[in-house]
């Protein structure tokens, strides 16, 4: 094997000019003597070889020819030829981009740092040391051209030996296929499949405190200032359906009064959402002004969301929320290793409490009492499908409930 050398041959002022460089299309000599000028090959592999070279060459030959067009003829050179045969191959405005999935995740993960929040960054962090302990496990490099449903199966299969989440597995996929898709824009070579790829997510039981629990919460006596601080956040919570990352936030600045058409002053909060900064505007329950009240206007001074998830496991305990549900907590894949990873089972409810609880609740125990487009208004979820998929509503639940109107 050896690269091919192309040559242009031109004649100017009554001269003849050869100017020769090699290319990096490597071919053999049999090759090239026989196989390549053989006009009617019979075997498949050798025709599509041509093809390859073929359309190769006259690529070579358009962008030579080009140039050669639009250059003066007085500075035509050796020199000049060996760098048009250089731009061919590293063309001077055009950005690389890395070849391998990691290091490419790398770049996507810089150009995205200013239109996502830090909890996704985050995110993307994870799916890629994920991958760096994979392709260790390999012992080959993750390109991005081999994205394929084989890779797809051979990375579920490792995630699943190490018991992670098949969500949690789906999710990863998804972001996968997303870096593929934005690297494919950018004019790098991807798999055929891609466009198959698919994560396979499971429906899980949604966890939510129903109005009961809440009344239990309400009733809880004689608390401790940090559990009752806790409490009030998560009744707050429950009655705003706001992340924790927007309602810990909250202060009495943001509050103002509007009359309605029932002529009734009534407050509203105007806040930023952090995750997806979209400003607010939502009612207060007679419930939450209650709880402000009784903190002289203020709203529960803010904590940590580490304290705040164990807190409020502390507060349901003693609101007697123990009833068995099944669901899924992080768990200690054995003693002393540090490695944590979701187990589902049947665990008291309020083991399975965490500071997304109430925005959870909230929606689920209005839907159906309150219209689904103000619902998902308040919660800042994109379309309804998203809204019912968040508070597990299958098309079966949703027809057995139409059924209440026929």
């Amino acid at each position: 094997m050896a690269p091919l050398t192309v040559r242009l041959l031109y004649r100017w002022n009554e001269k003849d000019y050869v100017f020769g460089h090699k290319t990096r299309l490597f071919i053999s000599k049999t090759y090239w003597n026989k196989d390549h000028k053989n006009k009617r090959p019979r075997d498949i592999d050798l025709i599509n070889e041509q093809k390859k070279i073929n359309k190769e060459l006259n690529r070579i030959e358009n962008h030579i020819l080009l140039n050669f067009s639009e250059t003066d003829p007085n500075y035509l050179s050796k020199q000049w030829f060996a760098a048009i045969i250089d731009k061919y191959y590293n063309p001077p405005n055009k950005k690389r981009f890395p070849k391998d999935l990691i290091k490419y995740i790398d770049y996507y993960r810089d150009i995205k740092k200013n239109d996502v929040t830090p909890s996704s960054l985050k995110k993307f962090n994870v799916t890629k040391h994920k991958l760096e302990r994979f392709e260790t496990h390999r012992r080959k490099v993750i390109m991005i051209k081999d994205v394929d449903l084989l890779f797809i199966n051979e990375f579920e299969n490792y995630c699943l030996d190490l018991n992670y989440a098949k969500n949690t597995i789906a999710r990863d996929i998804r972001f996968i296929k997303s870096v593929c898709n934005h690297a494919k824009d950018n004019g790098l070579e991807t798999s055929s499949q891609l466009r198959k790829i698919k994560g396979k997510y499971v429906k899980v039981d949604s966890i939510y405190l129903n109005n009961n629990d809440i009344e239990a919460i309400e009733n809880v006596k004689e608390l401790p200032n940090h559990l009752d601080n806790a409490r009030d956040w998560l009744l707050i919570s429950c009655y705003t359906g706001q992340r924790v990352s927007d309602f810990m936030r909250f202060q009495k600045e943001m509050i103002r009064y509007e009359v309605n058409q029932k002529k009734e002053s009534k407050p509203l909060l105007e806040f930023t959402q952090h995750k997806t900064g979209k400003v607010m505007t939502i009612p207060l329950m007679d419930s939450v002004m209650a709880i402000l009240d009784k903190r002289g206007g203020e709203f529960p001074h803010s904590i940590s969301d580490q304290n705040y998830n164990v807190y409020i496991k502390d507060v349901c305990r003693l609101a007697g929320i123990d009833e068995l549900v099944n669901g899924s907590r992080k768990e200690e894949t054995y003693s002393g290793s540090g490695i944590y990873r979701k187990q589902e089972g049947d665990y008291k409810k309020y083991e399975l409490v965490t500071s997304h609880i109430g925005r959870r609740s909230f929606a689920t125990n209005y839907y159906g009492k309150i219209p689904t487009s103000f619902l998902i208004y308040v919660t800042g979820h994109s379309t309804e499908s998203m809204f019912l998929n968040y508070i597990g509503k299958s098309n079966k639940d949703i027809a057995l409930e139409l059924t209440n109107y026929f």
